[in-house]
């Protein structure tokens, strides 16, 4: 059994904990939260499972990684503190574990990472032997693994779009819905997460994954922003009320430019209500899905809903992230130490999972 564990217990870590107990190859070692308050809480009852585990939350880090875990699903949030995010992992890696993380966004594709990034990552695996697999939460696979797959079933392609299509109402992280993407703000204010070039330092490097899966050269990645504002004050149940006049949606596309044409494409459209620009692409179910578009012959689209924790389906979105990224921990432990990225590891069938949880 690969002993595991999880750091942070939030919307990610919560569902990172479920996987990992139920993975038949991972026992769950430890959970590190940042919150005084959890220390001490029962992992079971942080993520939800309505049972013990046996495990108690602490905040003590040093602990931790000093009873050397073969491998740590960093689950702590990389928004708004990137630098101590890469701060945590390098000292997971450092300490001879594998590493697995949505948190790091210039790691997904780390061949092409900022050297201030990717050089104590590289020195830290050669300290301790450990490993890092950075994977997105948006999810990764919708990004990456998932196009590629269906472009496989196409005689020709033009053109390769990923979306992501959600109502954020039901996301439960005022921070980054208010703040980091912008809702609720004024129009005149400018949300970091869709400033300029901000986009392509978050999903450009599955853009580039893709372009070398598929033996493209990239001229360049393009970004094109579009916000709308709220016809009408709404009241949301997870994150009160929403203003007339601010931001109600916003839509961007980072564009992979191949032979002057943007060929590959990644699209996020954002809603806090499904009133405000109804124009744009709407998911089947109404909440949230993920879809892949791949322009050629045959055309082929594919749509994938997913739901976790009584239905939510931004949660379902977060654990068939987790659910990726914990799924390669066991491939990665029998691997080299090293940086991997998504063209790397495998996804694969877990043996031992059909007929529920241990």
């Amino acid at each position: 059994m690969v002993s595991t564990i999880v750091w942070g217990t939030g919307n990610i870590g919560r569902a990172a904990i479920r996987a990992v107990a139920a993975h038949p190859a991972l026992t769950l070692a430890a959970v590190l939260v940042h919150d005084p308050g959890k220390a001490g809480l029962d992992a079971g009852e942080l993520a939800g499972l309505g049972r013990r585990l046996g495990v108690a939350a602490t905040t003590d880090v040093d602990a931790v990684l000093g009873a050397a875990p073969r491998a740590v699903v960093y689950a702590a949030s990389g928004d708004l503190r990137p630098n101590e995010a890469l701060e945590d992992v390098v000292k997971a890696v450092r300490a001879g574990a594998v590493v697995v993380t949505p948190s790091l966004y210039a790691l997904y594709d780390h061949r092409n990472a900022p050297p201030e990034v990717r050089e104590p990552l590289l020195k830290a695996v050669a300290e301790g032997g450990g490993s890092l697999f950075a994977s997105g939460v948006d999810p990764g696979w919708a990004n990456d693994v998932l196009p590629l797959l269906v472009s496989g079933l196409a005689a020709t392609v033009d053109s390769v779009r990923c979306q992501e299509i959600f109502d954020y109402s039901t996301y439960d992280q005022p921070d980054s819905v208010r703040y980091l993407v912008g809702m609720g703000q004024p129009m005149d204010y400018e949300p970091p997460m869709l400033a300029r070039d901000v986009p392509s330092m978050v999903w450009g490097g599955q853009i580039r994954l893709m372009a070398r899966a598929l033996g493209a050269e990239l001229d360049e990645i393009r970004e094109h922003v579009e916000r709308r504002p709220l016809g009408e004050t709404i009241t949301t149940a997870t994150m009160g009320t929403f203003e007339k006049g601010t931001q109600g949606a916003a839509r961007f596309e980072v564009r992979g430019v191949i032979g002057g044409a943007p060929r590959i494409v990644i699209e996020h459209v954002t809603r806090i209500h499904p009133a405000c620009a109804p124009d744009w692409p709407v998911p089947p179910g109404g909440v949230g899905a993920h879809r892949v578009i791949v322009e050629g012959r045959p055309r082929i689209e594919v749509t994938l809903e997913a739901t976790d924790e009584d239905g939510n389906q931004s949660a379902g979105g977060n654990a068939t992230a987790v659910g990726r990224l914990v799924g390669a921990v066991d491939w990665l432990v029998a691997a080299a130490p090293g940086l991997y990225d998504a063209l790397d590891v495998p996804l694969r069938p877990i043996p031992g999972k059909l007929g529920g949880t241990r």
